[in-house]
């Protein structure tokens, strides 16, 4: 074997190698992603109807999302086109407020920037166990009356881009119709992503 052949040969392993790391890389971190979020020891579940008094939301004539933020989390950045688009799309018939679940201090302003919208924001973080909530990101929907509709993912996909599992679109669409909350498979309602209040992934 000349030497021209074998380099093009050493490069031909490298490559190889480089493309199979990158490729269990994504595997991996697709996976990981996947795993639902553990269930803290002391968690106590918040039945769908339940009544809620947020500490500083004001109750408004229309129904109300909760979206649990972290700025920190990858899966929280991941959903924000998401998010976003359904913001746009309810924004006349639903109040949109972010709750900041985060070990580290923001502004209103620096996460008004980081989301990309100018919405209202709250950091009183008792608010995840009122609603039931314990990793991000998650949406709460309330009622007009302040009755929890619904709890749980914004969607199958990491990107929120598989319009079959859009839950919280969904949930939003039950809700704005004058629809009962209807049965959502387990991938709704388990908690997927960064534990609370740090962003911290499954192992």
């Amino acid at each position: 074997m000349n030497t021209y052949t074998l380099r093009k040969w050493m490069i031909g392993v490298w490559l190889l190698v480089l493309f199979s790391a990158i490729g269990i890389l994504f595997w991996y971190n697709s996976w990981v992603y996947l795993i639902p979020t553990p269930i803290p020891q002391n968690y106590k579940p918040v039945p769908v109807g339940s009544v809620l008094s947020i500490q500083g939301l004001t109750p408004e004539h229309k129904p109300t999302l909760l979206h649990f933020y972290n700025p920190d989390c990858p899966c929280s950045r991941f959903n924000l086109t998401h998010f976003r688009s359904l913001v746009k799309a309810y924004q006349s018939q639903v109040n949109f407020v972010v709750v900041v679940m985060s070990s580290k201090n923001y502004s209103i302003a620096a996460i008004q920037e980081r989301i990309g919208l100018t919405l209202p924001v709250l950091f009183e973080k008792s608010v995840a166990e009122q609603c039931g909530v314990y990793s991000t990101p998650q949406a709460v929907l309330l009622t007009s009356e302040q009755q929890l509709f619904y709890r749980g993912n914004y969607n199958r996909s990491r990107y929120c881009t598989d319009e079959q599992t859009s839950y919280a679109k969904m949930a939003l669409a039950k809700l704005v119709n004058h629809r009962v909350a209807g049965d959502f498979d387990a991938l709704a309602l388990k908690a997927y992503g960064c534990v609370l209040p740090v962003c911290q992934m499954p192992e």
